[in-house]
């Protein structure tokens, strides 16, 4: 017999305007294991976490804590019950030190009253469990990977026993994605229950040693690493549907049509935090698909930006199919047909509080609006929108429901198909397919 679950979730219910996240969910967390919650873009493994942290309140349903009922109704009670979360957007102060935001988060306002002994935890913490970073930094300098790492300090420090971790590897390189698994790895051994949301197999198989799959707000199933195979997942994630290779990509050969962006001899001055370009040459025909490449915070951002026309040049020319647009303002660039994915949808362009509808009309007022602005043709948005999502493949909840209350992943999906509905003849994407599942 091994030991009872540390954690029980039993018949958690939570539903939203027109979206059942959590649908009747009974879930075991057991101490020292690293346990994956996986399922498509809106399966509910967020909303489900937290509900465990206290971020939510469900509507129904039961928590258990080493076979005792528990009531969880805001973070602040989670974290008495040793439950931390990593969330997806970190909850941090860039202008404060790694010391001073660890601080804010511990009770009484350790950092004021034993500034040296926080450093001295920090460091025995850091070197314990390969978290290290400088406790003098300011927060705002250090990149991603540190920046999570600042997070998981703070849930140790704070004495959590159970770490919830959204969407871990999003925004990771590849040699921090390697290094977070090996955290895991170390937490573990120490007795931490670790739960991660993924969409991603094949960290699934590498990390977790049990995995639950969710689809459509309920537990499908939950198995052990050794029984889990990439085809198996992907059968339980989506049902009986089939994921498909996308089709063989048409190359367009239009020798008289001039290029869709040419940039020629392109700085920027990077002023603050960005980074400034220097001499950027780029042609980028129609039909051409071209990746930037990088370790971020290179300059990809501020050349997307750019492009766009939320940044000036210090020098060079911008072209936009054979037209001079280097002094053109955004709402000329977008005018020509070029659509934007911006790298948090959530942030930069989506209106939380509004519906998926609402944000589609929001974004093209000129094409819906009717009777001189005083009305929006709702028919034919949604039309668009429907059109687009099934174009691309995608499904969402509902096209009611309010943005702010979708998965990240669906986020991205709504974005994509409202950006790509009227048949954009460029398209700037930053990470467009963060967030997504498998399928989509």
């Amino acid at each position: 017999m091994g030991s009872p679950p540390l954690l029980i979730l039993q018949g958690i219910t939570k539903k939203f305007p027109g979206v059942l996240a959590n649908d009747q969910v009974n879930l075991e967390i057991l101490r020292g294991e690293v346990h994956a919650l996986l399922g498509e873009n809106g399966a509910g493994k967020s909303t489900l976490m937290k509900i465990l942290y206290g971020f939510y309140r469900a509507d129904s349903g039961e928590i258990f804590q080493n076979g005792r009922p528990i009531q969880i109704r805001s973070p602040h009670d989670a974290r008495k019950f040793r439950i931390g979360m990593v969330f997806q957007d970190f909850i941090q102060i860039p202008a404060l030190t790694v010391a001073e935001n660890i601080a804010l988060f511990l009770p009484n306002l350790p950092f004021l009253l034993a500034q040296a002994n926080l450093f001295r935890r920090i460091d025995e913490i850091s070197k314990r469990y390969n978290l290290t970073v400088d406790p003098a930094a300011q927060l705002g300098q250090l990149s991603i990977g540190d920046r999570q790492k600042v997070e998981l300090l703070k849930l140790i420090l704070a004495d959590a026993q159970v770490l919830i971790f959204d969407e871990p590897t999003r925004s990771l390189a590849p040699h921090e994605i390697e290094g977070l698994f090996r955290v895991f790895a170390n937490l573990r051994r120490d007795g931490y229950a670790l739960i991660f949301i993924t969409h991603k197999l094949q960290e699934v198989l590498a990390s977790a040693d049990r995995i639950t799959v969710m689809r459509r707000g309920r537990i499908v199933e939950t198995l052990p690493k050794n029984e889990a195979t990439a085809e198996k997942l992907i059968s339980l994630m989506f049902g009986e549907k089939e994921v498909h290779s996308s089709p063989p990509r048409k190359e367009l050969r239009g020798e008289k049509n001039p290029p869709a962006l040419e940039l020629r001899h392109i700085s920027t001055r990077g002023e603050g935090l960005k980074t400034a370009l220097q001499n950027i040459n780029l042609t980028i025909s129609p039909g051409e698909i071209v990746g930037v490449a990088g370790v971020s915070g290179n300059g990809q951002k501020e050349l997307g930006d750019f492009i766009l026309g939320l940044e000036p040049c210090s020098a060079g020319q911008k072209f936009l199919f054979g037209r001079d647009a280097t002094p053109w303002p955004v709402s000329r660039v977008r005018g020509q047909g070029v659509a934007f994915i911006p790298e948090d949808p959530l942030q930069m362009s989506a209106f939380p509080w509004l519906t998926v509808q609402e944000n589609m009309a929001v974004s093209h007022l000129s094409r819906y609006s009717r009777q001189k602005g005083l009305a929006i043709d709702w028919e034919a948005v949604r039309g668009d929108l429907n059109r687009s999502l099934e174009r691309l493949g995608f499904q969402v909840p509902s096209l009611f429901a309010p943005v702010g209350v979708l998965s990240g992943g669906n986020v991205q999906r709504v974005t994509l198909a409202q950006e790509t509905a009227h048949d954009p003849r460029l398209i700037v994407a930053f990470y467009p397919t963060r967030g997504l599942d498998v399928r989509s």
